[in-house]
């Protein structure tokens, strides 16, 4: 019996139904691609600034980069808010006792003359007056910052409680002999910017070694600060008059000014570095320390964070002060009471604040000048990001 096939079934000639995708849908996901690309295009910056950086962690590192691609206040007002968030409160327990710095008291060593003739012969500072009473053993007593560096040590560092309503906050000092030591202004690897001839490799130069004492921050990065710069001679961002300024002289001197020469670079001058107006002046405190607007974006002047700041006293000799919780005004008065007559503010937080004193020639026992700077006192001894300062002994003296 034959079979009958069915016909096949005919296909519909209506074009399936489309689901239209809702608007808000689609503008969704276009924003989703671009917020991709962007950080697409953010991390091929990015990932070469953490993982290319020295001497960096990876969250400084982040910071740092966001700074300088335009988040500088973004970065700052989150800064703001920790800081404000941790205020120290006043009071609280007394200290019983101060951290130790450098290598004996100034003036005892054993190559000192019978009746200290010797000693008498050259400047020696006073040693800073106490703000705190009882004054607790060593408190303001300079002390050598080298070993067997004889009767006229090129440094001295001390410390002392920098605040009567904070009994629990230690301030540290450094202070340099114009007629022992140079200055030297040393770039790091990113700090100053390109373009700059002779950058060098970021770090004190081995040659040199034999006659480095101390090396300490150098300051904010030219793009947060907005100021100018002179290196070997040569404008390499322009100078902003009424700025303090620390300069270098041909030769090694030094001296920290307001500047007033405009884009004119005196025939003298080897380098000047800026830094935000002068927190000292002609012995007198700024008087806009306390609210005025010209500190820049960073973190208020009135916050209270780790400070650096770099002094003259009436002798032309060179001062370096440092501490936690410090406002710009109270690093101010630390400078002034231990004789800074001009004064410039450096770095702030506990990231780039370092000073560091070498207690052997060669860069041999670096120690920083409070157990609290947790950078490592071999920090300018390899490569940095930041630029920084060397002081020197000058050529032909004795360590």
């Amino acid at each position: 019996m034959a079979t009958v096939s069915a016909p096949p079934p005919r296909r519909s000639r209506r074009r399936p139904r489309v689901e239209r995708v809702p608007l808000w849908r689609r503008v969704r996901r276009v924003l989703l691609a671009a917020c991709l690309f962007c950080l697409g295009v953010a991390a091929l910056s990015w990932i070469p600034a953490v993982t290319g950086s020295r001497n960096l962690g990876i969250t400084v590192a982040s910071v740092e980069w966001l700074r300088s691609h335009g988040g500088n206040p973004i970065a700052s007002q989150i800064e703001n808010w920790y800081y404000e968030l941790n205020e120290p409160e006043k009071g609280g327990p007394a200290l019983t006792s101060l951290p130790q710095v450098g290598d004996g008291a100034a003036g005892s060593s054993e190559e000192e003359g019978e009746e200290g003739e010797e000693k008498l012969a050259y400047y020696e500072p006073p040693n800073v007056n106490p703000l705190i009473h009882p004054v607790l053993h060593g408190e303001g007593v300079w002390q050598k910052a080298g070993a067997k560096v004889g009767v006229k040590p090129p440094v001295l560092l001390t410390t002392f409680r920098s605040d009567p309503e904070y009994p629990q906050f230690v301030a540290g000092v450094a202070w340099m002999d114009k007629e022992r030591t140079e200055l030297a202004y040393v770039p790091g690897l990113a700090e100053p910017p390109e373009p700059l001839e002779d950058r060098g490799t970021g770090e004190v130069p081995p040659n040199m070694r034999k006659r480095l004492v101390a090396t300490f921050n150098g300051g904010f990065p030219l793009e947060t600060s907005n100021a100018g710069l002179i290196y070997r001679g040569k404008i390499k961002e322009t100078m902003v008059n009424g700025i303090a300024t620390v300069v270098g002289y041909h030769g090694g001197g030094f001296n920290i000014v307001r500047w007033n020469y405009g884009n004119t670079v005196p025939a003298n001058v080897w380098f000047a570095k800026q830094n935000l107006p002068p927190i000292i002046y002609e012995g007198k405190l700024n008087p806009n320390l306390s609210d005025g607007p010209e500190w820049g974006e960073t973190v208020n002047n009135a916050t209270r964070v780790w400070r650096s700041g770099l002094g003259i006293d009436a002798h032309g000799n060179l001062m370096y002060a440092a501490a936690n919780y410090q406002t710009v005004e109270s690093l101010a008065k630390v400078l002034q009471r231990a004789g800074a007559v001009r004064a410039i503010e450096l770095d702030i937080n506990e990231d780039w604040t370092s000073f560091i004193s070498y207690r052997h020639p060669g860069g041999s026992e670096p120690s920083n000048l409070l157990p609290e700077m947790f950078r490592s006192p071999e920090r300018y001894l390899s490569p940095d990001e930041r630029d920084f300062f060397a002081v020197y002994l000058k050529p032909g003296q004795p360590w």
